[in-house]
């Protein structure tokens, strides 16, 4: 019986623990295998999860939690740090927490590490960095602007406050939708490239103009022109 993968668990949250001898690869498949086995166990629910036994980065994390979100009908509310008390906080991830205990609040903005999943939603009354992700069904709402210091797939809305000024910033800009103050692009329809039609992943800015809103290469050139 391959022990290279133990699944700990408790009516709030999951712990996976990771044999810090045994190569990645084998480690997904052991993930696999096991999160297989126990689907039926753990159903239909709502789970904070957490890894331990060896350091993953934030690439190999996301192929993990992509096996098992394949592999089980959990619903995986937020991947947490390893503390001492961890019990206390999978009992406030899974109720509805786990955004609130990763950020923190800046004079001028909003910092929030770890990727936006699916269903969770993140507000503001000021401007928020990400220092992350946003998967499709994830939400951000913002008074201000917002930074994603990652890929944006999901939901995002700047300028909450009727502030078509705002502006959002992605270093991989994917959405789909974009509303700054009462100006909404979706992906398929009214956002607009106007200079650089290159598909090459590269930081990009959403801003409204004319009534449109548009996107752009990241530039200093556009940074002067957009007020921060």
């Amino acid at each position: 019986m391959n022990n290279s993968v133990v699944i700990k668990s408790n009516k709030h949250g999951i712990t996976v623990v990771l044999d810090n001898r045994a190569d990645f690869t084998t480690l997904k498949s052991c993930v696999e295998d096991k999160f297989r086995q126990s689907a039926a166990f753990f159903g239909n629910v709502d789970m904070a999860l957490a890894f331990e036994g060896r350091p993953v980065t934030n690439e190999e994390q996301k192929e993990l939690l992509d096996i098992i979100e394949k592999e089980t009908s959990m619903n995986i509310l937020c991947v947490m740090d390893n503390d001492e008390n961890k019990d206390a906080a999978f009992v406030r991830a899974v109720h509805g927490s786990c955004i609130q205990e990763q950020t923190q609040t800046a004079s001028d903005g909003l910092f929030y590490k770890g990727t936006l999943r699916s269903g969770q939603v993140l507000e503001s009354e000021t401007s928020i960095i990400v220092l992350g992700d946003v998967n499709p069904g994830g939400r951000i709402i913002s008074k201000g602007n917002v930074i994603i210091l990652g890929s944006l797939r999901g939901n995002v809305f700047a300028g909450a406050n009727g502030d078509e000024h705002a502006f959002v910033v992605a270093l991989e800009m994917n959405p789909m939708q974009i509303k700054i103050g009462d100006v909404i692009a979706r992906s398929s329809d009214s956002a607009q490239t106007k200079k650089n039609k290159n598909k090459t992943v590269s930081p990009k800015i959403s801003f409204v103009e004319d009534g449109n809103i548009y996107i752009e290469d990241l530039t200093s050139d556009i940074l002067e022109d957009i007020r921060i």
